[in-house]
């Protein structure tokens, strides 16, 4: 591509990875920074959603990146009707980039208000699908060019719509900003497009209804949020006679939790029953399995508490995809996908017997960790606000202001009384219940009341790596910076936790973490 320079060359390179990465990875900002050079804004190691929710900051560098697409891209396009891009690499970065230009000019995060709307009116839905492929057109139907046929424009509206449905739902699902919160989103993305989103494009877009999904995690950190994200942000395809999503009806999520149902419920629930199938059956219903459309999602919360006989007929599901009301044997086929979710150790269940094994590896072909609480606000405490205003809006969703001082008095109250110190064993669950309890009666005791381990548990005087650090602290050999960071590092690495370490040493906890050497922890732990 000589009409490029060598610097264009590896934008354009940039560019045609960048579509392909999960945004929720390093490797996406990496990207960014190398097409965008001193121009980068820096936001993070990763993305994260902003507190205020204000969709057009997401990005920060996405308008600053669509503009250089633009520019590009325009080059690129010269070449193509000139002749001097026939090479398939070249035609290649080509279309990839203009994919890029396409997104950020009739998409992106910061359009999501307006896909949103789109996807439940007609007549917005047509208007997008005109200009959409008015510019599709313009860039890639060219005599000089031959897309492959996954570039189809009804495909690539599709795509599209469906990685803003999932940046939707992520959004709205997942709140906070730390470490292990920006992991999850990252495994959520993954599950709903793969690691390898050109392969997803390509054709693997199909089969994943096939693949069923487990989340697994304590109780109360999420796993039905989880799962609505990765149930809801399916590929629906656009038919361009139509002008609409097709399936786009049934593409729907239909919840149950096993552990709330006996057996006979479930059944009914599940697979659907005939008139007079059992005692009560004055009608016949159809079940979430057969509501259940191509695009659409069944999610089984707790399947760890399972009756093994109805775990046979489960397996049998996702064996052959087909399943029988209760009372009838009319074999019936099941187009949706499966979520399933469990705060149990199936592991464990399967040893004593409770649970199939054959039905474990029927689920476990994509599993989704969530994070407790306390790992969260470990990582990043200040992201305790940002729950307690969430939660304080979802209480108070027509008053923003008394929901944001809500959250406010809540954050304050649990940083007055509980410090870093409480393990939030009822996780988000329960710190909904704090801030209902703040709400009414400004304060809060959790039912098992607050356990604050005694530091007495914790003795200093067998831990070992310390002869070293005591020959030196006693030869007057190291600094004041040194001493503190050994000190600190030295009743980490017996406590194990922050907040213990800052009662022990009196000082903030946070000081604590600036302080902690990883290598010295490793060596006074060895």
């Amino acid at each position: 591509m000589a009409f490029l320079s060598r610097t264009e060359r590896r934008e354009a390179q940039a560019f045609a990875r960048i579509g392909y990465t999960n945004p929720f990875l390093p490797e996406r900002l990496q990207l960014e920074r190398q097409i965008l050079g001193d121009r980068f804004l820096s936001g993070g190691a990763v993305i994260h959603f902003p507190s205020e929710h204000q969709e057009q900051t997401v990005f920060k560098n996405f308008g600053l990146l669509l503009e250089k697409c633009v520019t590009l891209v325009g080059k690129m396009r010269k070449g193509v009707l000139t002749g001097q891009c026939e090479h398939e690499e070249d035609q290649r970065l080509y279309r990839e980039s203009v994919l890029i230009l396409l997104y950020g000019k009739h998409f992106s995060v910061t359009n999501l208000p307006i896909v949103r709307r789109s996807r439940n009116r007609s007549d917005e839905l047509s208007f997008c699908w005109a200009q959409f492929k008015q510019d599709y057109d313009y860039h890639l139907k060219l005599p000089e060019l031959v897309p492959p046929t996954h570039f189809d424009a009804a495909h690539c509206f599709s795509i599209f719509f469906q990685i803003d449905r999932a940046f939707s739902h992520i959004f709205d699902f997942l709140i906070g900003s730390s470490n292990p919160i920006a992991k999850l989103r990252a495994s959520i993305w993954e599950s709903i497009f793969t690691h390898d989103m050109g392969r997803y494009i390509r054709g693997v877009h199909k089969s994943m209804g096939d693949i069923t999904t487990l989340v697994t995690g304590k109780s109360g950190t999420g796993k039905e949020l989880v799962a609505q994200a990765i149930g809801l942000s399916r590929y629906q395809a656009f038919n361009p006679e139509t002008k609409k999503f097709e399936d786009a009806e049934r593409s729907q999520f239909f919840p149950l939790n096993l552990s709330a149902l006996s057996s006979t419920l479930i059944e009914s629930e599940m697979f659907g029953h005939c008139k007079g199938a059992f005692t009560g059956a004055v009608k016949g219903r159809k079940g979430w399995l057969e509501e259940c459309g191509h695009t659409g999602t069944v999610f089984l919360d707790e399947i760890g508490e399972l009756d093994r006989s109805i775990q046979v007929k489960l397996l049998r599901v996702l064996q052959t995809r087909t399943f029988s009301p209760v009372g009838d044997t009319t074999p019936l086929q099941f187009l949706g996908k499966f979520v399933a979710a469990t705060n149990r150790d199936l592991a464990y269940e399967i040893s004593i017997g409770n649970f199939r094994e054959d039905l474990y590896y029927r689920l476990c072909a994509d599993i989704v960790q969530t994070p407790t609480l306390q790992e969260q606000l470990t990582d990043r405490p200040e992201d305790l606000l940002e729950l307690t205003r969430f939660v304080a809006w979802r209480l108070l969703p027509d008053l923003p202001d008394e929901a944001d001082a809500l959250g406010l008095e809540a954050a304050k109250w649990i940083e007055l009384h509980f410090g870093g110190s409480y393990a939030w064993p009822g996780n988000i669950r329960e710190l909904e219940q704090c801030v209902r309890n703040v709400l009414i009666r400004k304060t809060y005791t959790p039912s098992s009341g607050i356990k604050v381990p005694s530091l007495d548990k914790y003795p200093f005087d067998s831990i070992r790596g310390t002869d070293e650090f005591v020959r030196s602290l006693l030869a007057g050999e190291m600094t004041l910076e040194e001493v503190s960071m050994h000190y600190a590092s030295l009743v980490y690495a017996k406590t194990g936790r922050y907040d213990l370490t800052s009662r022990k040493l009196g000082i903030d906890w946070r000081t604590v973490k600036d302080k902690v050497n990883d290598d010295l922890v490793s060596k006074f732990r060895r």
